[in-house]
């Protein structure tokens, strides 16, 4: 099978991966973030208040769960704060906890500020009011807790100290240990100088200082840097009961699988893309079979270092077009327009690596789905 690309012929491998529900729990605790589908035939402007096709976003979510995964929901990769608001992203978080019944306690949901305007900030009082009004409203529907960054607080802290006065004060009303989220700027540049500081040392030495101080609520930290280096010298600090959970879609394999002194879990957005591999090679992990877990991990890592390629908050956009050449939703209309943020090459390579990695489950369809997007090209 092949296909007419802007770069030339291109010869599928058509060799997909199967598709196959582990029959037990993985040795690593993974989360995959999850993308919301549009409702591409509703009279909705891009910029105004999304709408969602809650059947096909709730329907991947069941996908991912079915192999293995926990789910992150509500956070970046849904588009949060990038077009999908608060009110929004609390009917997502409802939605998805109700659908998923007895596999509601795998998914932890992401509490932050965004229904506080930065600008409108006065001081750190209005971060943690707008931090509770969506702690309690996920707790109140059984959900657990992702604490994400603020871009509020980045505003209106004026020391180190006043993020670990504002975690604590959070953390002390979460009725189950949560997940601390460490979002670098890469991913989204209002947050860049979080935790007091540009610099990482300083920077980590208050996140530490915050779940030193408050343990008992704290189950682990993501950290989003897509620095290898930097995740391990934080790993290596941790209190031992605190997990850390790679966010480096960049280096995940090597991370997930650790080194002598300990490896990290996941809490990652390509896991949404590459789920049938990445399940495959946990359970390869979990079997102790580590040439298996690289074999099948390496493929993926070319893909993942181009969905997120800089700029890296638009990395979504890959990750929606992977979806839909499989065929988890019947267009490439995305929440905010956001389809139309990258170019025309990153797809069609997206395209040949997603081939190679063997994450084209009906190669057919996605060649048909390629050529129909090239069309509107004009290529």
């Amino acid at each position: 099978m092949k296909i007419k690309l802007p770069e030339g012929v291109y010869r599928l491998k058509a060799d997909p991966l199967p598709i196959r529900k582990p029959k037990k729990a993985f040795n690593r605790v993974a989360f995959a973030a999850a993308h919301v589908v549009a409702d591409a035939l509703a009279n909705a402007d891009p910029s105004g208040p999304p709408a969602l096709d809650w059947e096909k976003t709730l329907a991947y979510r069941r996908h991912l769960l079915d192999l293995g995964f926990g789910i992150a929901e509500a956070m970046d990769t849904s588009q949060r704060g990038m077009g999908l608001d608060w009110p929004r992203a609390l009917d997502l978080i409802t939605r998805s906890l109700a659908d998923a019944g007895p596999r509601a306690a795998r998914i932890f949901s992401g509490c932050g500020t965004d229904q506080l305007d930065p600008a409108t900030a006065r001081n750190t009082d209005d971060v943690v009011k707008a931090y509770l009004e969506q702690l309690h409203a996920i707790q109140k529907r059984g959900g657990r807790i992702i604490l994400m960054a603020s871009r509020a607080l980045v505003r209106v802290a004026k020391s180190p100290d006043d993020y670990v006065k504002v975690y604590s004060r959070v953390l002390a009303e979460a009725e189950h240990p949560v997940i601390l989220h460490w979002l670098g700027d890469m991913f989204d540049p209002a947050l860049k100088g979080y935790w007091g500081s540009a610099s990482f040392a300083p920077a980590m030495e208050t996140c530490l200082a915050v779940i030193a101080a408050n343990a008992a609520k704290v189950d682990g930290i993501k950290i989003s840097l897509l620095d290898d280096g930097k995740e391990i010298t934080m790993r290596r600090r941790l209190p031992a009961a605190v997990k850390m959970y790679t966010g480096d879609d960049f280096n995940y394999p090597a991370l997930i699988a650790g080194d002598e002194v300990g490896y990290s879990h996941a809490l990652l957005g390509i896991f949404d893309a590459i789920a049938p591999a990445a399940s495959a090679a946990l359970t390869a992990l979990t079997k102790g079979d580590m040439r298996k877990y690289e074999a099948l991990m390496a493929p993926t890592v070319p893909l993942s270092r181009l969905i997120f390629r800089a700029p890296t908050q638009y990395y979504k956009t890959g990750i929606v077009f992977l979806a839909w050449l499989n065929g988890h939703q019947d267009h490439f209309v995305m929440v905010n327009g956001a389809q139309a943020m990258r170019p025309l090459p990153y797809f069609t390579e997206i395209f040949r690596l997603a081939d190679e990695a063997r994450l084209l489950p009906d190669p057919e369809l996605a060649v048909r789905r390629m050529k129909s997007l090239l069309a509107v090209y004009g290529a």
